[in-house]
């Protein structure tokens, strides 16, 4: 049985895959390269939900959602860590701190 994925985990191999994905196709990944293939991939995730929903032209398959959605999740980690924020412990401060002040 495998072991659950941590955030840390998956940012970890996603910064190795793009380390390949750039050296295999020659990408420069600057600071402006990770915000607009970030928003790239939200775009594309945008375009699977609506085509999923009956809204968009063309038709893809049920898995293109949960596709897009990894890659948006694995970009905006990879934003991350170029920039150097912790994920946890920025969702930490930004949103469960509403869950203290709830209880």
């Amino acid at each position: 049985m495998e072991r659950p994925l941590t955030l840390a985990d998956l940012s970890e191999a996603a910064a190795e895959i793009s380390d390949i994905y750039a050296g295999k196709y020659g990408i420069e990944r600057d600071d402006d390269w990770f915000l607009i293939k970030l928003q790239e991939e939200l775009g594309e995730l945008a375009q699977a939900h609506l085509k999923l929903s009956g809204r968009g032209r063309g038709s893809v398959p049920d898995q293109a959602r949960a596709d897009e959605a990894a890659d948006v999740l694995c970009q905006l980690l990879l934003y991350c860590r170029r920039f150097g924020i912790d994920p946890e412990a920025a969702v930490r401060a930004k949103w469960l701190s509403w869950l203290e002040r709830a209880a």
